[in-house]
C-alpha cells in the first residue's frame, strides 16, 4: 500500500524499552552478592567462572536453610561466622596425593633432574587448598634427594583450608586411594612410610613439613611471589573467567626466573597468557611449561 503522493508509510514508532521478562534475576543477585562480599571484605570473586559461583552458591544457600540469594547476602554482609562458611563454599578444594599419576611420573622423570641444576630450588603451590598435593612434592624432593636444599611455598587464600593443610591430617579413607596414586607416579618407597595411622585418620610424617612455609595469597588481588623456579597451580584456573586467567597467568610469568617451570592442570592452557612466546611446553601431553631462558644464559644459571 502506498501513500497518496505515492511515497511507501513511513514506519511505526519503536516502542520504548520494556522490561526484558528473560532477564537473569538469579544472576543480578549472585553479582550483587558478589559486589557485597569483595566491598565487605575484600574477597573478589567476580571473574570466577559464574557456573562454578552459581553451583556453589545455590548448594550453600541449600544447606543453611536461606530461602534466596538476597538472604545470603544480608548474613554475610553482617555475620563473619557465616561470611567464613560463604568463604569456604567458593573455595577450590577438590585435590587429591599425586593427583594425576602420569604427571607425577613425568615431573620426576624429566623436571627434577633439571631442578638439581639449580644450588637451591624454590617451589610455589599457588592455590594449595588443603595440602595434599604440597605433601606429594614434598615426598619427591624426599626420594631425589633434594629435601634440604628446596623450600616450598604452599599459598592459598581460605585461612580454613591452610589450617587443614597445616595439620596434614587426611581422611584414612583416601589414603587406599593415595597409594595407588603414589605407586602409579613411580614412588620408590612404600606409601605408608609416610603417614601414621591413628583411628579413622592419616597424620603425615611431620618432617615433610620442615622446608614448606604456609601463607595466605590471593591469586585475584596480590601480586608476584618471589623469583620461583617451579610453580604448580593445577585445576585452580578453569575455576576463572578468561580475564582472571589471563592475571594469574602474567602472575606466574612475572614469578618465575628464566628455564623455571609452571605446571597446570590438564584442562588448563595458556590460552590467555600475555607473554605465550615467553614459555615453551616441556612435554607433549603434559601442561608442563617452562619459561624460556634468556638469550645466552646457560643452564641452570641464576638471573
Amino acid at each position: 500500500m502506498t501513500r497518496s503522493n505515492g511515497q511507501p508509510p513511513a514506519p511505526p514508532p519503536e516502542a520504548p524499552d520494556a522490561p526484558d521478562a528473560g532477564a537473569d534475576v538469579l544472576g543480578i543477585e549472585i553479582d550483587c552478592l558478589l559486589e557485597a562480599v569483595f566491598r565487605r571484605w575484600g574477597y573478589d570473586f567476580r571473574n570466577y567462572s559464574r557456573a562454578h559461583v552459581r553451583r556453589r552458591l545455590l548448594h550453600r544457600m541449600e544447606l543453611s536453610g536461606m530461602p534466596s540469594i538476597p538472604a545470603m547476602m544480608h548474613h554475610a554482609l553482617t555475620e563473619r561466622e557465616f561470611f567464613g562458611s560463604l568463604l569456604a563454599a567458593l573455595s577450590i578444594n577438590v585435590t587429591e596425593m599425586f593427583r594425576d599419576p602420569p604427571f607425577y611420573r613425568a615431573l620426576r622423570e624429566e623436571i627434577v633432574p633439571r631442578l638439581r641444576t639449580w644450588p637451591f630450588v624454590k617451589i610455589w603451590h599457588a592455590g594449595c587448598a588443603t595440602g595434599e598435593e604440597v605433601y606429594s612434592m614434598a615426598i619427591v624432593l624426599r626420594e631425589a634427594g633434594l629435601e634440604g636444599r628446596a623450600r616450598i611455598y604452599a599459598t592459598d587464600f581460605n585461612p580454613e583450608a591452610l589450617r587443614q593443610a597445616r595439620d596434614g591430617i587426611y581422611p584414612l579413607d583416601a589414603i587406599r586411594n593415595y597409594t595407588r596414586n603414589y605407586q602409579a607416579a613411580g614412588g620408590e618407597a612404600s606409601f605408608s612410610d609416610y603417614y601414621t595411622a591413628r583411628y579413622d585418620s592419616a597424620l603425615l610424617d611431620r618432617a615433610l613439613r620442615e622446608h614448606v612455609v604456609f601463607s595466605e595469597h590471593n591469586l585475584v588481588t596480590d601480586g608476584v611471589f618471589g623469583e620461583m623456579h617451579l610453580i604448580f597451580c593445577r585445576n585452580v584456573l578453569i575455576y576463572f573467567n578468561a580475564q582472571l586467567q589471563a592475571r594469574a597467568l602474567d602472575l606466574f610469568h612475572d614469578s618465575l626466573c628464566p628455564g623455571g617451570f609452571l605446571c597446570l592442570g590438564t584442562k588448563e592452557s595458556m590460552q590467555f597468557c600475555g607473554h605465550p612466546q615467553a614459555f615453551e611446553q616441556v612435554l607433549p601431553g603434559q601442561k608442563i611449561f617452562r619459561r624460556k631462558l634468556a638469550h645466552g644464559m646457560p643452564e641452570g644459571a641464576e638471573p
